[in-house]
């Protein structure tokens, strides 16, 4: 199956789904620049993905996927510390968490599809 357009590439749906769920999770907290960083960085997600795919070629794609799965981690990263500093639920972090782990899977297998 050929992909058309970034939307139906399923790393990107998960993404712009974690990122609407961290927006909402964050939206009542007060600490601006953690707050700011967690949510720019599951953007960052979501938006490396479209980009790298706009640009039409698989190097630069791939190039793009990385960059999208640094931003993954950098997300769970962030995760961890607000559920130890308890700024998150349990559930929130547990949802997140497998979330982003299935995301970072996701374009792992990408990266591997594409050719060198």
């Amino acid at each position: 199956m050929k992909i058309e357009k970034f939307e139906d590439i399923i790393a990107w749906q998960k993404a712009k789904q974690i990122t609407i769920i961290i927006f909402k999770i964050f939206e009542p907290s007060r600490d601006y620049s953690f707050k700011d960083q967690i949510q720019r960085a599951s953007v960052s997600i979501m938006n490396n993905i479209a980009e790298g795919f706009e640009r039409r070629g698989d190097k630069e794609f791939k190039k793009f996927l990385f960059i999208a799965k640094g931003s993954c981690g950098e997300v769970r990263s962030m995760l961890d510390l607000a559920f130890s500093l308890k700024i998150i639920q349990q559930c929130d972090y547990d949802n997140c968490y497998q979330l982003s782990i299935e995301i970072s899977r996701l374009l792992s297998g990408l990266i591997k599809a594409l050719k060198d």
